[in-house]
C-alpha cells in the first residue's frame, strides 16, 4: 500500500504534464460573438488556431467570410494537418458567420442590378474597425505578421473588395469561386456588356491604387452552365480570368503575386473548395 501511495503523486503530475503539453500542440476551437454597431447586429464568430508562438508577432491572421460553413470546409482538419507537418506559420482563423448574406456582401458603394450589396460598406466597416481590433485584443498582439481575408462565392466577392479597401490593413486575399459577374444591369438586357457593366472590373479600371497586396483565385470548370459571351467557356472561369488579366496589365499586382488554379471538374459547392483549402492556407502563410 505504501509503494503504491509512493508512487502516485508522480504518476498524476506526469498525466498532468502530458496532457498540458497535449493541450500545448493542439488546434483549439471556440464560439464568440461580437455586437456590431455598423451592422445592428450580434455578429457569431467561429475562431480557430494553431497553439499561440512564444513570440506573438509570429502571429497570423485570416478573416473568413461564411464562416458558419467552416466545418463544410474542413478548415479546422486542414489546419492541423499542415501545422503537424510544419508547413503553415502559426495562424488565427476569424470565421464571421453571415448575417443578411445577400445585402451585406457585395461590393461596398456599388449595389447590383437587384439593389442586392446594399449593407456592404457597412460590413466592410464592420472588419476595419470592430473585428479586426477584435482580433488583434483577443489574441494580445498589436500586429499580426500577415492578415489575409477570403471568401467563396459571393462572400469572395466581398473578401476581395474588403482586401482592396484595406490594403493598409490587409496584405493577402484568397477567392473560391468569386461572384465578379457583379453587374449593375441585367445581362440580359439588350445594351448590357462585360466591358461596361462588371462592377469589380469598373471598380478596378476607375482606381489609380497599386496596393500591396497578393492574389490567390480559385474557379471549376463545371459550377455551372452560364456563358454569357458564347466563347464555350463559363462564366465564372471568364469573369475569373478577366480580373487576373486586369490586375496584371494594369500593373496593379506582379504576375509571382498573383496565384490561379482551376479544376476542370470543379463544381460550385463546398466540396470542391474544401479540396483547394490546403493549398490556400500553404499559399498564404508557408512556414
Amino acid at each position: 500500500m505504501a509503494m503504491i501511495k509512493k508512487y502516485a503523486f508522480p504518476a498524476v503530475l506526469l498525466l498532468l504534464l502530458f496532457t498540458a503539453c497535449r493541450s500545448k500542440h493542439k488546434i483549439n476551437q471556440q464560439s464568440d460573438e461580437i455586437y456590431s454597431r455598423h451592422l445592428q447586429r450580434q455578429v457569431k464568430l467561429t475562431i480557430i488556431n494553431t497553439p499561440m508562438p512564444d513570440d506573438k508577432t509570429e502571429l497570423n491572421l485570416l478573416i473568413l467570410n461564411d464562416g458558419q460553413d467552416m466545418e463544410k470546409l474542413g478548415v479546422k482538419e486542414t489546419l492541423d494537418s499542415l501545422y503537424k507537418k510544419g508547413l503553415i506559420r502559426p495562424l488565427l482563423i476569424v470565421g464571421v458567420h453571415a448575417g443578411d448574406r445577400e445585402q451585406e456582401y457585395g461590393v461596398a458603394g456599388y449595389p447590383d442590378f437587384l439593389k442586392r450589396g446594399s449593407k456592404a460598406g457597412f460590413y466592410d466597416a464592420f472588419i476595419n474597425n470592430e473585428l479586426y481590433p477584435f482580433a488583434k485584443k483577443n489574441a494580445t498582439v498589436r500586429k499580426f505578421k500577415t492578415v489575409a481575408i477570403a471568401g467563396c462565392s459571393l462572400g469572395g466577392l466581398s473578401a476581395f473588395d474588403i482586401a482592396w479597401n484595406r490594403a493598409d490593413k490587409i496584405d493577402k486575399v484568397g477567392v473560391f469561386s468569386g461572384s465578379f459577374w457583379w453587374r449593375d444591369k441585367d445581362d440580359k438586357a439588350a445594351d448590357y456588356s462585360d466591358d461596361k457593366n462588371r462592377v469589380m472590373m469598373n471598380k478596378l479600371k476607375a482606381s489609380r491604387k497599386r496596393p500591396a497586396l497578393k492574389y490567390w483565385f480559385y474557379a471549376g470548370g463545371k459550377e455551372e452552365d452560364g456563358d454569357r459571351d458564347k466563347d464555350g467557356i463559363i462564366d465564372v472561369v471568364d469573369d475569373t480570368k478577366d480580373l487576373v488579366a486586369l490586375l496584371k496589365n494594369k500593373n496593379i499586382a506582379m504576375p509571382g503575386d498573383i496565384s490561379y488554379i482551376e479544376d476542370p471538374n470543379g463544381k460550385h459547392d463546398h466540396e470542391a473548395w474544401r479540396k483547394q483549402f490546403a493549398d490556400f492556407l500553404v499559399w498564404g502563410f508557408k512556414r
